[in-house]
């Protein structure tokens, strides 16, 4: 591999290979027409099946298995692969074109919700405080961890998951890089968990559906191919609290929305009723 020097001034002008070079480009905003649907509830969800997009249909699953019936929900799959998050209607609900995003059609005028971390927080709130502690040290120190994922997670995803799994070639210094960083963020996990039940401690918070789809599925061997490379058998603690959560029917049924990979009975493209993971899975659905 030759050596890159980059020109005094960058330009778009080149292929930069990789899963996504298709739809990457140096602008915001939308590139083609396309409304939003919307469903018969009063949130709708558009998303994909990623740890972000869990984060989202965790909580909501969780309020819905706390008799929250206000929480019912339509998600709606946007393809990211091929440019959806670059409708018009999807950029109008989030300008940053990433998912998750969230409308709640229960205010008006409807309110849209974007940044992941920022629906969880709108959703615990709207719902009375629901998996946010009310007491201050508690409430705060699930703010902590819910910002440590939102700021140390893209070291995991654009960084080691990147380079690892999705890069056109492999560069071993930014694997080397980045595996370092994602390891050292484990053992600030293990360590804290070591000491804690939960993320926050003693109370199951939004803080614990955050991390658990990004480092949780990277301790249980489900994603980026990467368990052994990363020794994640070493973080004794981590698996231990990944399994509890993993274990929880509400995480269960997170993890299948909007979901386009692996088992087809755990991919429910689209989730616009409850009875869907019975119904509509994709193992259900007529071979196109």
């Amino acid at each position: 591999m030759t050596e890159y020097t980059p020109p005094k001034v960058w330009t778009n002008n080149t292929e930069n290979g990789g899963t996504f070079a298709n739809v990457n480009r140096p602008t915001a905003g939308a590139q083609h027409e396309t409304p939003l649907q919307v469903g018969k509830h009063p949130l709708q969800l558009y998303s994909l099946g990623t740890p972000n997009g869990q984060k989202v249909t965790i909580l909501l699953e969780e309020l819905l298995a706390l008799g929250h019936k206000g929480a019912e929900y339509d998600a709606w799959l946007i393809k990211i692969y091929t440019g959806e998050q670059f409708g018009s209607g999807f950029v109008s609900a989030n300008p940053n074109s990433k998912i998750p995003a969230l409308m709640d059609h229960s205010v008006t005028p409807p309110q849209r919700v974007f940044e992941s971390g920022s629906i969880l927080i709108y959703l615990a709130e709207k719902f009375g405080g629901a998996f946010l502690p009310a007491a201050p040290a508690a409430r705060t120190e699930t703010f902590n961890w819910l910002m440590w994922q939102m700021g140390s997670a893209p070291f995991l995803g654009g960084g080691f998951g990147h380079f690892y799994t999705y890069a056109p070639f492999k560069i071993e210094y930014a694997i080397n890089r980045y595996a370092m960083e994602v390891k050292r963020q484990l053992d600030v996990l293990d360590q804290h968990l070591a000491k804690n039940e939960f993320m926050a401690g003693k109370d199951y918070t939004i803080a614990d559906m955050a991390i658990f789809p990004w480092y949780g599925n990277l301790v249980l061997g489900r994603a980026y191919d990467a368990a052994e490379f990363l020794s994640v058998h070493e973080y004794k603690n981590v698996i231990r609290w990944a399994k509890l959560l993993d274990a929880r029917p509400a995480v269960k049924r997170g993890l299948m929305v909007n979901r386009t990979g692996g088992d087809l009975a755990g991919q429910l493209r689209e989730r616009h009723d409850a009875s869907d993971f019975e119904t509509n899975t994709q193992d259900k659905m007529p071979a196109v």
